[in-house]
């Protein structure tokens, strides 16, 4: 199973969209029951930061348990942060709605889990340090957080805090989860620093550093490129650009949650914004029936019924034959031909001696460089009150497209969940955000300035 691979699993189970973060823990005790921890007061939410978002909603281990019938072994949340002790009726059934469903994602293939001596590699996870020595059966443990924000290089650490006081004591993680509750959230490029008491260890202090632009972390191209070629990835970029219906099947689970990852993050610098599901847990396959736009991953075994399901006007990937099995059939005609041919030729320049973490820009910037191009100039179509409050004038933006086919283009995306989003938090902020995306318009607009005077 893929650590972390949940990264964003149930976006769509309430309005919030959440994002799960998670990871394995260290089997080295066998399961017990849900810990308890110490009386304290309880509040409705959890309190804002950093423009009204929540630096995390609940951290949860996710253990198996044998069913009291027979020898299968069910996921069950072990130990959850905070306890929602004082919602209203209607706020406590929907939190216990979504605490249900997270240890499927956790666990999608949870009903094929058994104790085991010994770990082969395969199994372990990728951010997870070796599993300790030790006789006797184990079973494997997931260490989840819930939160709003993708920062996924963040929230590994506080993992790896949480995953040391588990070590000690399950009631050791509390004071630190505390602590970090009343935290304030760091806003993009700072540090937030945690005081923090380990029995034996004394006190310790954590920095924990929000990233400026984390729009390739934990992203790995290399196994969409390996499954697919250039043209069938720039067609599902085409696909999520319009907000279809996707689905990839694979037989790993950390081919499909890689895959599904980087298709994501290709949509830089928007947002996917619908239900985002990178393994779909066997009890939630009808799914890929849902009338609105998602993007899911499926296990090759399950084939068969997805195929069985009655889907309109998606898009179905064999990550294992680098096939489109079902498709629209304009995918190839979406995007304006011109730039589609500018990501091809960029793509197509060679990634054979290139590093991990280049292979990941070679891959991303092209798809940033379309957007750039199409809708780059959006900033200077926001007009402000005296407030500050801005105004998106869309009808002024489509007309700046000089482009026939770009423009055909921009007047079906501005129409997308993807652009308002990224429209309603630039409306929002007086100042562009000072992220790559920003960073890229600058230059391309300073390479136009200086061809016009080349021209000239």
């Amino acid at each position: 199973m893929e650590g972390r691979a949940v990264g964003r699993a149930l976006r769509r189970f309430r309005n919030r969209l959440p994002r799960l973060g998670h990871r394995a823990g260290s089997p080295r005790d066998n399961l017990g029951e849900a810990v308890n921890e110490p009386e304290r007061s309880q509040e409705n939410s959890l309190p804002s930061f950093a423009g009204g978002q929540h630096f995390f909603e609940y951290l949860l281990v996710v253990s198996l348990k044998k069913k009291r019938s027979g020898d299968d072994y069910e996921p069950t949340i072990t130990y959850q942060f905070p306890k929602r002790e004082n919602l209203l009726r209607g706020q406590q059934e929907e939190e216990e709605r979504l605490l249900k469903a997270i240890p499927l994602f956790c666990f999608p293939d949870g009903n094929e889990w058994a104790p085991l001596t010994e770990y082969p590699r395969a199994l372990k996870m990728p951010l997870v340090p070796p599993q300790p020595a030790g006789p006797g059966p184990r079973l494997p443990k997931v260490y989840c957080i819930i939160s709003c924000i993708g920062c996924f290089g963040l929230f590994s650490k506080i993992l790896d805090e949480v995953e040391k006081r588990h070590h000690i004591s399950m009631a050791v993680i509390y004071p630190f989860m505390q602590g970090l509750r009343e935290a304030a959230f760091p806003a993009p490029g700072k540090t937030v620093t945690l005081k923090s008491f380990i029995p034996d260890s004394g006190t310790e202090y954590i920095s924990l550093t929000r990233p400026l632009d984390s729009h390739l972390e934990h992203v790995d191209f290399s196994s969409l490129l390996h499954c697919l070629r250039f043209e069938q990835i720039i067609q599902i970029f085409a696909s999520a650009v319009l907000e279809r219906k996707i689905i990839f099947l694979a037989e790993g689970l950390s081919t499909l949650s890689q895959c599904i990852h980087a298709a994501a993050a290709l949509l830089y610098p928007f947002s996917w914004a619908h239900t985002y599901i990178p393994v779909v847990p066997e009890s939630l396959l009808a799914t890929v029936c849902c009338p609105t736009p998602f993007m899911v991953g499926v296990q090759m075994r399950f084939q068969q019924e997805v195929m069985d399901s009655p889907m309109e006007e998606v898009l179905l990937v064999n990550l294992c034959e680098g096939t489109f099995l079902l498709s629209v059939g304009d995918e190839k005609d979406i995007l304006p031909p011109k730039l589609q041919e500018d990501i091809l030729v960029s793509l197509d320049q060679g990634i054979s001696d290139l590093t991990s973490e280049q292979i990941n820009e070679h891959v991303s910037g092209p798809f940033v460089q379309f957007f750039v191009k199409t809708v780059g100039h959006y900033a200077s179509y926001i007009k402000r009150e005296a407030n500050g409050q801005g105004h998106f004038q869309e009808r002024s933006f489509c007309k700046a497209v000089s482009s026939k086919t770009n423009r055909r283009f921009v007047k079906k995306f501005v129409k997308t969940q993807l652009f308002s989003l990224f429209i309603q938090e630039a409306e929002k902020s007086k100042n562009p955000p000072a992220g790559y995306f920003q960073q890229k318009i600058l230059e391309y607009e300073q390479q136009k300035k200086q061809k016009k005077s080349r021209e000239k």
